[in-house]
């Protein structure tokens, strides 16, 4: 559903309009209804709220009495947040979240198959230079024996 990334400008009052290659589908699948949270890795997670309600029941169903557990859903329920597409294609983004993941001015919307990566535009570069390490044969186990 999402792939590639797209380099965009918040607004001053911190609105992100969503490329029109996904507004079409998202008003058809979720009538612009979606969710903004917080990643560990320093940018936001933005769902389609079809999404992300399975991801959110799946969490809360796990034991509290875990302080692993009940971390995790203290940071992705926590810091999630309903958003709607206005008339224009934008959500806000609220100064919170927009704060947590250092957003300013530009940022990069990355597709992530049901999900896309909104990402301070600087920190997405510092990210890219990470990916380096995989062409150097630092590859996960997971990953051994993967072609493209």
């Amino acid at each position: 559903m999402f792939q590639g990334a797209s380099q965009l400008n918040l607004d001053s009052k911190g609105r992100l309009a969503i490329p029109a290659r996904y507004r079409d589908m998202l008003l058809a699948q979720c009538a612009g209804n979606l969710v903004l949270t917080a990643d560990a890795d320093g940018c936001l997670l933005l769902y389609p709220q079809p999404e992300w309600l399975p991801i959110r029941e799946k969490l809360m169903q796990l034991s509290a009495f875990n302080p692993r557990i009940r971390a995790l859903q203290r940071f992705l329920v926590g810091h999630a947040e309903d958003v709607v597409m206005d008339a224009a294609g934008r959500v806000l983004i609220s100064s919170t979240l927009r704060s947590y993941a250092v957003l300013d001015k530009r940022v990069m919307l990355v597709g992530q198959g049901n999900k896309c990566e909104v990402w301070d535009e600087a920190r997405w570069q510092a990210q890219q230079e990470k990916m380096n390490g995989f062409t150097d044969g630092d590859l996960p186990p997971e990953l051994e024996g993967f072609t493209l």
